[in-house]
């Protein structure tokens, strides 16, 4: 379990995470437990991150990270700003989310232009992640980084941002047929059919079980879900069932005014 050594800075975004350099030398993106989303958000990072590895999808390293009373009591950011007032970040077991690598040496971005998108080396994983979000009922649109290495000419895209999987705080499952889907469509212009969605649909149908989930149960701490076993094992009980319905929701996105699969055939 890292432990919090410094905070870097505050992150974009609904949640206020802040990037922070750990014990073990790695930085990572934060989510504390009193974010305005609401601690079930990182129950949901965590059990979303550790499903789409499972997937062989590309997100970061995910982590319980500790941060201790006397680094937010010395750090004057280290506040979530709620609506006029602002309260300190919650001491305790947070979420962390393994920054690509040294904030100084490592060139991320959430954009890219669409001659250097084509040139993304893991390009296809978008189909996967799509996958993964219609099973998971992603209710935000997909959100990627891409990144690169000193010296490396060619970006590479991982998956982040789990926290609205399982329709955020709310456990529950309401299907759209244009939830879950990345912004820039251009990310699926190579996807001829269902059969351009596998080895990912047939992963989740196969490999997703219940001993996996049990097992990444036991990750999660009980503060994060304010020990309601039974609200938590509900909704992985619905989220098992779901695995048959990922090809129809993928087929009813495809079918959408939007299409966002231009050369399904």
């Amino acid at each position: 379990m890292p432990l919090a050594l410094e905070q870097i800075r505050r992150m974009r975004g609904g949640a206020q995470s802040h990037l922070m350099r750990c014990e073990d030398e790695s930085y990572y993106v934060v989510k504390f437990q009193n974010n305005p989303q609401g601690a079930r958000v990182l129950v949901n990072e965590l059990l979303g991150t550790r499903l789409a590895a499972r997937m062989g999808l590309p997100t970061p390293v995910a982590a319980v990270v500790e941060v201790r009373e006397d680094l937010i009591e010395n750090t004057e950011d280290l506040v979530m700003q709620l609506g006029r007032g602002r309260t300190r970040c919650r001491e305790g077991l947070q979420f962390g989310s393994r920054y690509p690598g040294p904030p100084a040496q490592t060139a991320v971005y959430d954009f890219l232009p669409d001659e250097q998108l084509r040139e993304v080396t893991n390009l296809a994983n978008f189909r996967g992640m799509l996958v993964f979000d219609k099973w998971t009922c992603n209710t935000n649109g997909r959100q990627a980084i891409f990144s690169r290495a000193r010296g490396e000419s060619q970006y590479r895209a991982q998956m982040i941002d789990q926290g609205f999987c399982f329709n955020a705080c709310e456990w529950n499952f309401p299907d759209a047929p244009l939830r879950g889907l990345y912004a820039r469509h251009r990310v699926y212009e190579f996807a001829r059919g269902l059969e351009s969605f596998e080895p990912w649909l047939d992963r989740i149908e196969t490999k997703m079980t219940e001993a996996v989930f049990d097992e990444i149960y036991k990750e999660i701490p009980g503060e994060w879900y304010e020990f309601q076993t039974d609200a938590l094992e509900r909704m992985l009980e619905h989220l098992l069932r779901r695995r048959k319905l990922v090809r129809e929701l993928i087929v009813s996105a495809w079918k959408s005014s939007a299409q966002p699969f231009p050369n399904w055939k």
